[in-house]
């Protein structure tokens, strides 16, 4: 009887599956390709025969190095369901894969796990990995004698290598051409761009210990003078909200209803984000560092701005309803609520941002100090947008209640979408509230999200695509501020140059100095230039 499938040889193996995953796995590169190469002439079409010869040639280079005895078949069949389960979400959402999008994985919560985990995503790892694998397992490799096989292996290795560099050599210009204007395309070859990626993560991850790099060592506090009552900022970190679906900055929706009747409320509607995924920009925005030398594995190595808050004699809390603090927070009091199982705010295993505000009332009353909270939201984060918000928000309908966002019209989306900002609007009108029915203090609030989001536009999804391909809307983030009036006369603010000066461009490099400076905190490290709020404090008054 003869057997159901045919034995290979280890080479012919490795090139099954190379154009497996050239053929099946990189629609996305493909798709990508193509749109770079249109209007599609007779040197476009060129240039993808070539691309899939040195695609191919490539992985099959690469899968010659793992075929052998033993740890051929279980090497292979890892790549395939791993690269199955990534191209799913590349094409369900239009990401890219790098070493930020990677670490943007790792440090996900279970809850947004939970929303990512669909049935579609089970068929397709099912269909695509699944099904190469079982052949894969059926099918008898036929190895040679040892040092035959060596030889041969060599042989087949230098023949692909040949074609590699002829492949190469012929469309240099092309390909260098293409691959430095369009860098976005390495990250969009699978699996090399999540091997490599995650590769570069873990060695980061796992490289030596630092020694903790201080910085404001001079930080000393101005105590105000003419009343008792401490000051207290409360520092909410939005999640992925967009500036253009934020009301006041001109969106035709009324998604800030509350905050737009908010006396005394400075709207900033230019500011960018320093990342486009939480991991980045929440420790960015913390650091004295600028974005274009901000590192996020050093980043754990060096204190922030809530290490020289406290330096300073300022009280500082953290809370957190989102995945963590991503390390910002690891020396200063910190509550993270979102294992929260309160029925009064948690629901199938995550919470609703109020349960940042439980207490914020009474804890306010009993402070002494001059202070900081920061309350970490969960915000808009998808792609299960319906399931951010309590059911009285959802205002804008139908909307979208799957995580699956293809299944859905861009109009059903955005309804969910702009729910979580309907939230978010009447969260903030409600710190402030608290803040205003607090005579104990003077109080303050400064809302920043930490980046925006992709809600469809040219098939783009969610969030951290590479910084300098992402569009706006993952860059271009809303910003508010309140101060009471008597933080407004001990400090010095003037209210009609606050209101004037928001129109300027601002980015997340400008939150630590302007925190610095809100709080009276004296140290060379403080850059002026920065502070948002400067040019409208008088000097004076302390």
């Amino acid at each position: 009887m003869k057997p159901l499938f045919r034995p290979l040889r280890p080479e012919w193996l490795s090139l099954c599956v190379s154009l497996l995953f050239v053929v099946f796995f990189n629609w996305p590169f493909w798709q990508r390709l193509l749109a770079v190469l249109q209007p599609l002439d007779g040197h476009g079409i060129r240039m993808l025969g070539m691309a899939f010869v040195l695609v191919t040639a490539f992985f099959n280079l690469l899968l010659l190095l793992l075929v052998w005895p033993k740890i051929g078949k279980p090497l292979l069949t890892a790549l395939l369901l791993t690269t199955a389960a990534v191209t799913y979400f590349m094409t369900q959402y239009g990401v890219l894969i790098d070493m930020n999008m990677v670490r943007n994985a790792m440090q996900t919560d279970g809850a947004e796990v939970r929303d990512l985990l669909t049935v579609k995503m089970a068929l397709t790892v099912l269909l695509l990995g699944g099904l190469p694998s079982w052949w894969l397992w059926k099918t008898p490799l036929l190895f040679r004698a040892p040092l035959k096989e060596v030889g041969m292996r060599s042989v087949a290795l230098l023949a692909t290598a040949g074609v590699l560099v002829a492949v190469a050599m012929i469309g240099y210009q092309d390909f260098a051409s293409l691959f430095r204007n369009h860098r976005e395309l390495r990250f969009a070859l699978t699996p090399t761009n999540y091997v490599q990626a995650t590769s570069s993560y873990i060695k980061r991850a796992t490289a030596k210990p630092q020694p903790l790099q201080r910085i404001a060592l001079d930080a000393r506090r101005v105590l105000a003078t003419g009343s008792s009552k401490p000051r207290v900022l409360v520092l909410v970190v939005g999640e992925t909200a967009r500036a253009d679906h934020f009301s006041l900055n001109g969106y035709a929706r009324p998604t800030n209803p509350k905050l737009s009747q908010v006396a005394g409320l400075i709207n900033y509607p230019d500011v960018w984000s320093c990342g486009t995924e939480t991991a980045i920009s929440v420790p960015c925005m913390f650091s004295s560092l600028p974005r274009d030398k901000f590192d996020a594995e050093q980043a754990k190595h060096r204190e922030n701005l809530l290490d020289v808050l406290v330096r300073a004699g300022v009280k500082v809390n953290w809370r957190d309803n989102n995945s963590g603090c991503k390390e910002v927070c690891k020396r200063v009091v910190s509550s993270m609520l979102y294992d929260s199982t309160d029925p009064q705010y948690c629901t199938d295993g995550e919470c609703r941002d109020d349960i940042l505000l439980e207490g914020l009332a009474v804890k306010l009353q009993n402070l002494r100090e001059d202070s900081v909270i920061v309350l970490h939201q969960k915000g808009s984060h998808g792609p299960a947008y319906y399931k951010r918000y309590p059911p009285a928000f959802e205002r804008f309908k139908p909307v979208c209640r799957t995580s699956e966002l293809q299944k859905c019209s861009q109009g059903d989306i955005v309804n969910a979408f702009d729910n979580t900002i309907l939230y978010t609007d009447d969260f903030l009108s409600r710190v402030i509230a608290t803040l205003q029915a607090a005579p104990e203090v003077a109080g303050s609030m400064i809302y920043l999200s930490d980046h925006g989001e992709s809600l469809g536009e040219s098939n783009l999804y969610l969030h951290a695509a590479p910084y300098l391909i992402a569009p706006d809307a993952q860059k271009h983030v809303p910003m508010v501020a309140w101060f009471s009036p008597l933080w407004q006369q001990r400090s010095g603010l003037d209210q009609a140059c606050l209101q004037a000066s928001s129109k300027q461009r601002y980015s997340q490099d400008n939150l630590f100095h302007s925190v610095l400076g809100l709080m009276q905190i004296h140290t060379t490290v403080y850059e002026k230039p920065l502070d948002m709020f400067a040019t409208c404090r008088r000097a004076a008054e302390v």
